[in-house]
C-alpha cells in the first residue's frame, strides 16, 4: 500500500514538474514574441544634423566660386602680359641688331666727312673696305652668314638661278660659274637664296 503510495506521489510530483516548465516555456515564448513585435527604435536625423550639412555644402560651394573666379582673373591677367609682350617684341623686335649696326653708321658718317680730305684714293678705300669687314662681322655675331657659291654644286636649297652657261664642258655642268647676288642665312635659315649663273 505505501508503495503505491509512493508511485502515484512521484507520478503527480513529476506530472506537476512537467506542467511548471511547459508554463515556463509559454513564458519565455510570450516575452520573445513581445519583444519581436516591439518596434526598433530607428536613429532619426535631427534638425540641427541637416543645417550643419546644409552650411558644410554652401561653405564648399562658396571655396569653390571663389576658386574659379580667381583662376579666370589670372587667365586674363595671362592673356593681356603675353599679347602685350608680342606686341612689344614685334615692335622693337630689331632693338638690338639696330644698336649693334650703329657703330657701323658712325663709322661711314666719319669716312664720308673725312673722304674728301684725303689726298689718297686708296686710304678712302681702305677705310671703306674695314667698315665693310666691321658690318659683316657685326652681322655674323647676330648669326647671319654668306651662303657660299665658289666651286659649289647648284643646289635649289641655297641658290636661286637668274641665268645658264652653256658651253662650259663636262666638268661644270650644274656647278655655279658666277654670283649675281649674295646669299644670307640666319641661325642656318635662308632669309635670302643666292643669284647665281650656272654651266649647262
Amino acid at each position: 500500500m505505501n508503495e503505491k503510495m509512493t508511485d502515484e506521489n512521484m507520478e503527480k510530483k513529476a506530472n506537476s514538474n512537467l506542467q511548471n516548465n511547459e508554463e515556463a516555456v509559454d513564458l519565455n515564448q510570450d516575452t520573445n514574441k513581445d519583444e519581436a513585435n516591439e518596434p526598433q527604435e530607428q536613429p532619426q536625423a535631427t534638425e540641427e544634423d541637416n543645417s550643419t550639412e546644409e552650411e558644410k555644402i554652401t561653405q564648399q560651394l562658396e571655396e569653390l566660386k571663389d576658386k574659379y573666379l580667381r583662376t579666370v582673373a589670372e587667365f586674363d591677367n595671362f592673356k593681356r602680359r603675353t599679347l602685350k609682350e608680342k606686341t612689344e617684341l614685334i615692335l622693337n623686335g630689331g632693338e638690338k641688331a639696330i644698336t649693334a649696326i650703329l657703330p657701323i653708321i658712325d663709322d661711314m658718317e666719319r669716312a664720308i666727312e673725312n673722304a674728301h680730305k684725303q689726298e689718297c684714293v686708296d686710304a678712302v678705300e681702305e677705310g671703306w673696305e674695314l667698315i665693310y669687314k666691321k658690318l659683316l662681322s657685326t652681322l655674323e655675331g647676330m648669326g647671319v652668314k654668306k651662303i657660299k657659291v665658289e666651286n659649289k654644286d647648284f643646289d635649289v636649297d641655297f641658290h636661286e638661278a637668274v641665268a645658264m652657261v652653256p658651253g662650259m664642258g663636262d666638268d661644270k655642268k650644274g656647278k655655279i660659274i658666277d654670283c649675281v647676288q649674295t646669299g644670307y642665312t640666319l641661325n642656318d635659315k635662308v632669309i635670302r637664296h643666292a643669284k647665281v649663273a650656272v654651266g649647262q
